[in-house]
């Protein structure tokens, strides 16, 4: 895969330019397409006819490693990992600048062009609107979403306690976002209910760059899997920790 948008590239900062990094973020989310614009259907990703990419990372010592893991159906045909020096601590909402320059160096090494990527993490559910989804399907030009395990901000349209397996609620903007107030920027996505487990914790579904909420959510169920987090994502995670053990 191919930079697109160069000047978008997270790279090394001073933690002292938060700043910064929040002005470049409001510049992405500007650039950024929450909307439509792709070339495969949740029916083609469903029928193994779209390559989907998954992305996590793992964190062992002061490094950070992202994994690459490019799925078509339930078959594996390419993985990618890159491994950085980790200076930068977390801090919410600026995630990109932690964890992108492995993502963005991993994604750069994969030797095929995937359809759709997902991320662990925020898309549009974000306080200036530019997650990790957004910020890498911007640099790329590629479609993206993301699929927190957590909200960031905005808030439940309904409650979320008592979803069953398959249900999803809107999640709109608050007043902590950028996006005006009451707009749907993603969806809580309740996508497995095991019998013997009461407890309810939805992922948190929203459009990185390309690709609307409603078919952002459609396309994580399309990907499939027995467990709650969507497969390319899950064998992402299981890759990230191989690295990690090797390290």
């Amino acid at each position: 895969m191919d930079v697109v948008e160069e000047r978008f590239r997270p790279r090394d900062v001073d933690t002292d330019s938060q700043e910064e990094m929040k002005a470049m973020q409001t510049e992405i989310a500007g650039a950024a397409v929450f909307t439509d614009a792709i070339d495969f259907t949740p029916d083609s990703i469903r029928e193994g006819e779209a390559l989907v990419a998954g992305v996590d990372q793992a964190f062992p010592e002061d490094r950070a490693v992202s994994a690459v893991v490019v799925l078509r159906g339930a078959e594996v045909v390419a993985r990618a990992s890159a491994v950085t020096q980790q200076s930068m601590p977390y801090v919410p909402g600026l995630l990109a600048f932690r964890e992108g320059p492995p993502v963005i160096s991993a994604l750069e090494s994969l030797e095929v062009d995937p359809d759709l990527v997902v991320f662990d993490g925020s898309g549009r559910i974000h306080y200036r609107e530019a997650g990790i989804a957004t910020h890498a399907g911007v640099c790329f030009d590629t479609p993206a979403i993301g699929v927190a395990k957590s909200l960031l901000c905005g808030r439940a349209r309904e409650p979320t306690d008592e979803l069953a397996a398959g249900e999803t609620v809107p999640i709109e903007a608050d007043d902590s976002m950028t996006a005006p107030n009451g707009t749907v920027v993603g969806y809580a996505h309740q996508s497995r209910q095991f019998p013997d487990s009461k407890r309810i914790n939805p992922l948190y579904v929203s459009s990185g760059h390309r690709v609307s909420a409603e078919t952002a959510t459609e396309s994580l169920t399309a990907c499939g899997g027995e467990y709650k987090l969507p497969r390319p994502i899950r064998l992402a995670d299981q890759y990230a920790d191989e690295l990690k053990s090797e390290l």
